[in-house]
């Protein structure tokens, strides 16, 4: 299983000075939320961990090697990203979507073979999208597109899974759904860092969390240690009440 290091990184947010140095280790089974306000770097900071963003200094380490001398389909064997938004160029069902997963593990010339289909079959079903297989993507709902892009990253299998906003777009039950299948990853050994809103996911799911603050400012551990009202109430420079059910922190806004 792979591993994910940051080394002193500073991420190169326009027009914002340097912040605090990361130095993060992203471990098989974790579960990593990021947390923070609207242009704290939430997506830069995904971005850059993808390979698909220069940093500002410091270094993105996939196990032992620099994640910027690696070519791009050995990073996308390990590596996969689902984006919160997405731009769908050009006509494909379903299916031949969730196929794209499994282009790093093909040779050029290669054509997704019987077990590649049948990744991308249980993936659908993992999302509960198999019975739109033959539908076009730009046809669907949002929260619909959502999970076939999940759906695309389960297919593609990689050790570290970076998602921004996987719960976009999603209803109630199918939040639950998506966040429990994140953990089941993790169980089975991948690593989860994805980024998020809602404070009451990451108390529920995450093991770890970072907080990112808009002047570049930030601080990571443990969820336990990370999700207290005095650090959250910074964050977001709102005050919070917090309340317990089934043994879990959850977090409302103070009016």
């Amino acid at each position: 299983m792979s591993t994910l290091r940051t080394r002193d990184l500073i991420i190169n947010v326009p027009g914002r000075p340097d912040g605090l140095t990361l130095n993060m280790s992203i471990e098989p089974g974790q579960i990593w939320g990021v947390l923070g306000p609207n242009g704290a770097g939430k997506t830069t900071l995904l971005h850059t961990l993808a390979g698909l963003l220069p940093v500002r200094s410091g270094q993105v380490m996939l196990n032992d090697s620099r994640l910027k001398d690696l070519k791009r389909r050995d990073i996308a064997r390990q590596l996969g990203l689902v984006f919160q938004e997405r731009q769908d160029s050009f006509p494909a069902t379903v299916m031949e979507t969730a196929l794209i997963g499994r282009h790093p593990w093909l040779s050029p010339w290669e054509s997704a073979q019987g077990e590649d289909q049948v990744r991308a079959e249980q993936a659908l079903a993992a999302l509960d999208v198999d019975y739109l297989a033959d539908r076009l993507l730009n046809t669907l709902s949002g929260g619909e597109r959502q999970r076939v892009a999940i759906a695309t990253l389960m297919t593609q299998n990689p050790d570290i899974w970076l998602l921004d906003e996987p719960t976009n777009h999603l209803d109630l039950h199918h939040q639950v759904k998506v966040m429990n299948l994140l953990r089941d990853q993790a169980d089975g050994g991948k690593a989860v860092f994805m980024c998020l809103h809602d404070l009451n996911l990451a108390a529920r799911w995450c093991s770890h969390v970072l907080l990112l603050y808009t002047n570049g400012d930030a601080c990571w551990g443990p969820v336990e240690t990370m999700l207290v009202p005095e650090a959250l109430e910074r964050l977001y420079n709102q005050r919070l009440m917090t309340l317990q059910a089934d043994g879990v922190s959850v977090f409302v806004p103070a009016v």
